[in-house]
């Protein structure tokens, strides 16, 4: 069974007496342990999609299954919990609480899951530990690169240890070279098992999953997976010798 099933999944806005649909009838599978990007170009719906596997935002129809739980028919309570311990996320801007420490920072999903504060440090410690910033745990966001900082947030995302994690444009406020580095701890996050949704307009970045998934008006205009396809090619020559 998929990690996550969306079946016919739309999302309409009404706008001064206009119909807008910003998903229109949109049908995907995501496997356990995938790394998939989503690309489109502004406006194209690749957010709204994130939102609605995130369970950020509610399909206007459609259904969305997540872990085997059906989304649609779970109260707001089941949702935060499901945000919480199944749904890591990433973004752009980083969210860090400018007030609270890294290690604070890195341990606030886990004071929603029933965990003291031992069990907190620790396991926020492991995070820090994975993201190479177990030294910077007392500092303030503020004195942190944009680097560091999502490396932060990339430690805070997975402390709860959750099913999958979406990142929305991580590298959008960074360097190349800082943005590589990035993108280099989803490839080894994906390699340990996790499940990662890499959300961006831009193709080079698109370019290092092995599941490409192109958004345009609301539709998949495309659905690559190069693995697969790489798999496909292996047999075919075996076949032909």
């Amino acid at each position: 069974m998929p990690l996550v099933e969306l079946k016919n999944i739309s999302k309409i806005y009404h706008l001064g007496g206009e119909e807008i649909r910003a998903l229109d009838d949109v049908s995907l599978n995501i496997e356990e342990a995938e790394f998939i990007s989503i690309i489109g170009p502004s406006g194209s719906g690749k957010s709204t999609l994130m939102h609605i596997l995130g369970c950020l935002d509610s399909p206007t129809h459609g259904s969305l299954e997540l872990d085997g739980t059906q989304i649609e028919k779970a109260s707001p309570r089941q949702l935060a919990q499901i945000r919480n311990r199944k749904i890591g996320f990433v973004f752009q801007f980083f969210n860090l609480l400018p007030k609270l420490n890294v290690l604070q920072n890195v341990e606030l999903p886990m004071i929603y899951s029933g965990f003291n504060s031992k069990q907190r440090r620790e396991k926020a410690m492991a995070a820090l530990k994975k993201v190479d910033l177990e030294n910077r745990s007392k500092h303030r966001p503020s004195q942190l690169s944009g680097g560091q900082q999502q490396r932060v947030a990339i430690a805070r995302s997975i402390v709860n240890d959750p099913r999958i994690i979406f990142a929305d444009e991580p590298t959008g406020n960074l360097d190349s070279n800082t943005g590589e580095t990035i993108l280099n701890m989803f490839r080894e996050l994906n390699r340990d098992g996790r499940t990662i949704v890499l959300v961006t307009h831009d193709p080079e970045i698109a370019a290092i999953t092995p599941r490409r998934i192109e958004i345009r008006d609301g539709k998949i205009a495309k659905n690559i997976n190069r693995k697969l396809a790489g798999q496909e090619n292996r047999n075919l020559t075996s076949v032909k010798n």
